[in-house]
């Protein structure tokens, strides 16, 4: 009988036994300055074990943390925890689904382009996983899935801005013409020194994140007392027919506009106009789902 209850207690020192030898053996690295994936993968899951284990005591999270830290060390094939190892509440597990697909279908071309901000958005969605797992700490989800939107969207941008800068260069060595005034580039300042901004969408959304109205907040506080007229061109990526991508084009024009004019804009200085699949920021072929397509353009026209 005294061995049964002994049973539980050896299974959780068993356990807290190679949790504590992950996050001992993390603890111990030095904190250099990371130079490449790998590196910022084994800086950013070692900022997480550090805090679930000093802070939190949650050592379940700190083994998993730590684990992934050292495996960086082994190989840059890291991913996002697959949401069935979570246990997510329902009402809340589709939001973290499309997190993840869309964190996978970028996350090849993101290793080449920006590192960085990959090694953030894996170890963020992990963090937005584990405390919607918890789900408790209503700050600690928000901040975690702030970080992996803000992480995702500046991939985005970084994709969105090679593929322009690629085809300003093919366009320059065919000698094209120049767009036309209601083609937008896809940089936050293109040749001309535009102004503009980027709004991103989930598949088949229209709705904005707290993440993309606060992008907006600050372009407005930055550049809203420069800009008179402005242009909100709606797109999409190729998954879907022409003419449903031009209705949810329009659609997110409209929501941006919406929230211009909630953020004291007058309605007559705010032109919107739906591209659907035409002028993707990264070419794709056609039915192709891909994040950094499904966009709202601010654009300042005077």
């Amino acid at each position: 009988m005294k061995f049964k209850l002994l049973l539980p207690i050896i299974s959780l020192l068993i356990f807290l036994g190679g949790c504590s030898a992950s996050y001992k053996q993390l603890s111990k690295m030095q904190n250099n300055e990371p130079k490449n994936f790998q590196e910022h993968l084994l800086s950013e899951y070692k900022k997480r074990a550090s805090f679930e284990a000093e802070e939190m005591h949650d050592w379940n999270s700190a083994k998993l943390y730590s684990e992934k830290a050292l495996k960086s060390l082994e190989t840059d094939e890291i991913y996002p925890e697959e949401i069935t190892y979570w246990k997510i509440p329902k009402e809340n597990i589709n939001e973290i689904k499309i997190a993840y697909e869309n964190l996978m279908t970028i996350y090849k071309d993101a290793k080449n382009i920006d590192p960085i901000n990959l090694a953030r958005a894996i170890s963020s969605l992990d963090c937005w996983s584990e405390q919607q797992e918890e789900n408790w700490q209503t700050w600690d989800i928000n901040n975690c899935k702030n970080d992996f939107l803000k992480a995702i969207h500046n991939i985005y941008e970084k994709m969105s801005t090679q593929e322009n800068e690629q085809e300003t260069s093919d366009n320059k060595d065919n000698n094209l013409e120049n767009e036309t005034k209601d083609e937008i580039t896809i940089v936050t300042k293109n040749e001309n020194k535009e102004l503009m901004q980027i709004i991103y969408f989930d598949f088949d959304q229209f709705n904005l994140s707290e993440v993309s109205k606060d992008k907006m907040k600050k372009f407005l506080n930055k550049y809203g007392s420069d800009i008179n007229e402005y242009l909100v061109v709606g797109h999409t990526d190729t998954k879907g027919t022409n003419k449903y991508n031009l209705l949810l084009s329009i659609k997110r024009a409209e929501v941006v506009k919406e929230i211009l004019i909630n953020y004291g804009i007058n309605q007559s200085s705010i032109r919107i106009l739906g591209k659907g699949e035409e002028s993707l920021a990264v070419d794709t072929p056609d039915d192709t789902k891909q994040p950094a397509n499904r966009r709202v353009e601010i654009k300042k026209t005077n």
